[in-house]
């Protein structure tokens, strides 16, 4: 009976660990869905990993003044299906994924090119809701600078 029990708490623990393994896989592709229609201007793509209601937010420092600017979906959505010659490539590394239930936070490190061209790196920080059986990005803010990013890794 003892092996039994044993057996019992490491079936348990096991499918825990391969259920919480599925669920980041899942996130990272929201994420990584979202880069991969930026860079290739597909619009569409981009938009399947935000929900509709996302708060996009960037911390902004000028002239080391700090402030938070809030940016609009839609305008966001709109410039990477616009024509333009340039290709937007921001290169990123998943640093921490933390998961409770629906709610999901995900911290990523990333250089951002213009073409071939280094622009700035920073850090994305992603709050993510399980909605409809499918997660989706609520709330996205990063930090941008042009400076100490060769210690990150993109």
């Amino acid at each position: 009976m003892k092996n039994w029990t044993i057996l019992a708490f490491f079936l348990i623990f096991l499918s825990t660990k391969l259920l919480a393994q599925h669920e980041e896989e899942a996130i990272k592709t929201v994420v990584t869905h979202l880069f991969t229609g930026m860079k290739t201007g597909d619009s569409t793509l981009s938009r399947s990993a935000f929900a509709k209601s996302c708060i996009m937010q960037t911390i902004v420092n000028k002239n080391e003044k700090l402030s938070v600017r809030t940016e609009q979906l839609d305008d966001f959505i709109k410039f990477i299906g616009s024509p333009h010659k340039e290709k937007f490539d921001e290169r990123i590394v998943f640093s921490k994924i933390l998961i409770d239930g629906p709610l999901a936070t995900v911290w990523t490190d990333y250089k951002f090119y213009i073409d071939e061209k280094f622009s700035h790196c920073g850090v994305n920080s992603f709050q993510l809701a399980k909605l409809d059986n499918r997660w989706q990005i609520v709330y996205l803010i990063d930090t941008r600078r042009k400076d100490n990013c060769s210690s990150m890794i993109p």
